[in-house]
Formats: C-alpha cells, structure tokens, sequence
C-alpha cells in the first residue's frame, strides 16, 4: 500500500508495529479464516492510479456525468422510495455542522441534537396518534422485522401472517432479519380490489399466529378500507395487528390506530428528505403507552426531564441497557447504526407543515394521481388501473392489451427521456405485463401529458 497523508497507519512502522503487537508477521495472516473458495486468488484488475487531485475529480465528474437524474427526465418511478417536495428549510438545518458531522454522543456534548430527535418522535407521534414512537431504524422493512419480531415476544408465538402483494425486497429483508424468531406465512390478496382476502385470512389464522402484517396503502398503491376489520380478526385469534404505513398519507387518511393498530411501522423518507442512492431512509416503529411494549422496542427512546434550573427542561437517551447497545448478545432485537440525520430532517418537515399542509400535500397526490390514471386510460391497449378502488400515489396499470412487453414499454419511454413504471411481470406474474406507475405533489401536469403522448406513439 503506498503511503498516503489522508491514510491513517499507511506508514510501514507503523503496520509492522502493529503486527508485531499481534503477534504474526503477515497481514495475510489475518485472512486465513476466509475460505479459499471465496478468494480471488490474484491482484485486482485495477487501472494505474490518479495522484493528483484534480484528476481524480475529474475522473469522478465524468463517471457522475453518465448518471440521469428525476431533474432531467420526467420519473414515474416509486416502490418504496419517493420524489416528494423538499422544503429549503430541511437542507439548511440537516447541513448544519451540529446535527451533519457529528455522529452519537450524550446531551452534554451534542448540544440540540437530542432535542431535536424528541422533537421528531413527539410529531410523528401526533401524526400517527401513538403515544410511543422509537428511535429511527435504517429503513421501513427492518423497522417492520422488529415489529414483527416484537409481537412474537409479547404474545409468545412464532407465526406470522403478511400480505402476499408485499414489496418482494421488503419480503426478503422481513424473512432474513426474522428467520430465527418468527414463520412468516402469506395471505391472498383480493385479484379485484388489490386488498387483503378476507377469506384466506380468516382460514391462515389460528391460536400460532403472534401478528398481522398489512400495508396501508399498499405496496401495489390500494388502500387498504378493511383495516379494522383485519384487526378485529386478529385480535379474535389473540394476535396483534401490525399496520405499516407512509406518513405522507395521513393528511388525507385515518392514521393505524383508529382501526386498530397495536404496532404501526413505516418510513419517513417522504418527509422531507431527498432520494438518494442507497440512503435516505428513515424507519419507524410506534406503538400505544404499554410499558410491555415497550420494554420489547429494540431501538432507543429520546425523553424529557426537567433541569435544577426552573423552567428549563433537558433531552436524553432513555432505556438504554434494554437494546443491544447494553444487553450486547443478549438482547431481543439488534440495533445498529441509526438514521438521526433523516429523523431529525422529518421533524423539521412535519413542523413546518403542520396538519394543514400535511393535508394539501395528501390531496394534490390524491387529485394527480386520479388524474394520471384518467389521462391513461384513454390510450387503447391500456389498462390504466387493474384493481378497483382507491389507490393513492401509485397504481398498476395493465399493458397486456397493447402489443408489447412493459421492458420495450420503458425502454421506448426512457428515449424519450421518462422514466416509466417499475415493472412488475416478474414479481407478480399474474397480473401479466404490468407497470406500478406513481405520482406525487411534485409531478407536473406537463409531464402526465407527456408520458400520455409518449405511450400514444410508442403503441401506435
């Protein structure tokens, strides 16, 4: 390795210093528990290095160049993270140096910072109507693993029952991270109205099952009417009702708990906080003021106490020698690296809008996406919604009466500079060559239009 400034123990002392402490020789030495069949056995195929700065940059502007972003094409594209309005006021707080570089410590040396994060569960908590609200998890599907893993502990079963229109990602995260302590188990959805099968839950139901998990709205854009009628049948069998949902909805919708939620989960990307390449995310968990439920929260709480001076009033951690910060190997759950940042973000979005604007956001999605699905259905060949009902913000549209698959669909769009809908025939073969298109406040009337014109010509 060659020595560089920027490079903490590049310096040869320095590294055989520190072998010699550990008593081998050989870095490799350190490597021998890998596997052979896991090496590559040679050097990396690497070009020759970039010593200048400058040409580094450059090097990396130009690799930046090639990539597209929602700012030049227009973009259809949602399942699971989101193009909403970012209100000046969420960067310039998150950038400031306080709350951006520093990453954990206790009250006295992160001054605001845990403020802040209380400030973030109290508003969320408002939003939802839960009395509780944890500390951010990295995103909505480890957030919904521990949820999930929570009611196994506190009803002492091991059965879980999720909707088989689940996210498959989300699917997939939910098995590994439970894989130990709970079976999922997944339930029909209604082929008409994209809703929970009633009827095959009522069937999968039984005195096993610890949870059930549903979205609200879904993966695949319906909402979700039946909720309290989902809870009161798993609550019938003794289990709890864990409901993920997208806050951005709940100016328009009633939150989890007026029908029936035990355990509410979700992101808070929506609020405030820009898409990003592999970050951005925000998971939650709330839940009602149940000591016993809490006690089973994997993550930490941020509370409030008064000071020795009157009327002022200070910020902490709370409960921490019950999550695996303490308990280490022992713990009910993991927790890891956290999002603060992004909490911290969503709090200065929720009260900069307030429930009034929490509302207006609701109804412009509401109104684009009714009238995105209008606009599509004019074209022949289309089906612009495949489910009946009420989606809000995305829906799948049907493309099996047009002549061509939904990839040559995209791809024709995206040389069109758009951004067509994720493509769903292979996730969810039954509903043939279909797309989960979305909408939100921030998608112009110009560019629904312009994907209407496009798919027009691209079908002809």
């Amino acid at each position: 390795m060659p020595i560089h400034p920027y490079i903490p123990n590049a310096v040869p002392e320095v590294r055989d210093e520190m072998l010699r402490e550990m008593g081998i020789s050989d870095i490799e030495t350190l490597y021998r528990e890998i596997p052979a069949e896991l090496c590559l056995g040679r050097p990396l195929d690497l070009p020759a290095p970039l010593p200048a700065e400058h040409d580094l940059k450059q090097h990396v502007q130009a690799l930046l160049a090639r990539n597209v972003s929602c700012d030049e094409y227009a973009s259809f594209l949602g399942a699971g993270c989101y193009r909403h309005f970012v209100p000046a006021v969420c960067d310039e707080i998150n950038s400031r140096g306080e709350f951006l570089t520093a990453y954990a410590g206790a009250t006295y040396s992160d001054h605001g910072k845990h403020q802040a994060w209380f400030e973030f569960q109290s508003l969320l908590g408002e939003l939802l109507e839960m009395d509780v609200v944890g500390f951010p998890t990295y995103d909505w599907a480890t957030a919904a693993a521990s949820a999930l893993l929570m009611a196994c502990r506190l009803t002492r079963r091991k059965e879980v029952l999720v909707p088989r229109n689940l996210s498959p990602d989300r699917l997939l995260t939910l098995r590994t991270c439970t894989r130990s302590g709970a079976d999922l188990v997944q339930v029909e959805y209604d082929r008409v109205d994209g809703q929970l099968d009633l009827a095959d839950l009522q069937r999968k139901l039984s005195a096993r099952t610890a949870a059930v998990y549903f979205e609200n709205p879904a993966y695949l854009g319906q909402i979700e009417a039946r909720g309290t009628e989902i809870a009161r049948l798993a609550h019938a069998a003794g289990a709890l009702s864990v409901v993920g949902v997208d806050p951005i909805s709940l100016g328009v919708l009633a939150p989890p708990s007026a029908y029936g939620a035990d355990l509410v989960c979700g992101d808070a990307q929506p609020l405030g906080v820009h898409m990003q390449a592999g970050g951005g995310l925000c998971g939650f968990i709330a839940s009602g003021d149940d000591p016993r439920v809490m006690a089973e929260y994997p993550t930490l709480f941020e509370t409030i106490a008064r000071t020795v001076r009157d009327g002022e009033w200070g910020f902490g951690w709370a409960t921490l020698e019950r999550t695996s910060y303490d308990l280490r190997d022992q713990a009910r759950d993991f927790t890891g690296t956290s999002t603060g940042l992004w909490a911290i973000t969503a709090g200065v979005y929720l009260a900069l809008m307030g429930p009034r604007g929490m509302r207006e956001v609701g109804e412009a999605i509401l109104q684009k996406t009714h009238y995105a699905i209008r606009q599509l259905a004019s074209v022949p060949g289309v089906c612009a919604s495949v489910f009946q009902g009420l989606p809000f913000r995305e829906f799948v549209v049907g493309f099996d009466g047009a002549g061509k698959t939904v990839r040559e669909i995209n791809d024709a769009l995206l040389a069109r500079r758009i951004f067509g809908g994720k493509d769903l025939s292979r996730e969810f073969p039954e509903l043939g060559q279909s797309a989960l298109y979305c909408v939100t406040e921030v998608t112009p009337q110009a560019d629904i239009d312009r994907l209407i014109a496009a798919i027009e010509e691209v079908l002809q």
